[in-house]
């Protein structure tokens, strides 16, 4: 079965459940969305977006 999940989904629930947690104050929450809303509009966004789908690719292979 592939499964498919957005990398937004992802980090957005992994940010849900930080700030539920109380791990992440929402100030700190608040900072690294902004980080990477700003880092997305940077040269760096197509090595990332390159960085995540090797990972992507090399978690499909593992089993």
């Amino acid at each position: 079965m592939i499964l498919t999940l957005s990398a937004v989904a992802l980090f957005g629930v992994l940010a849900l459940f930080l700030l539920r947690g109380r791990y992440v104050g929402p100030f700190s929450a608040l900072v690294l969305f902004l980080f990477g809303f700003f880092t997305a509009s940077t040269g760096a966004a197509g090595t990332i977006r390159a960085i995540c789908a090797a990972l992507a690719d090399a978690a499909r292979h593992l089993t």
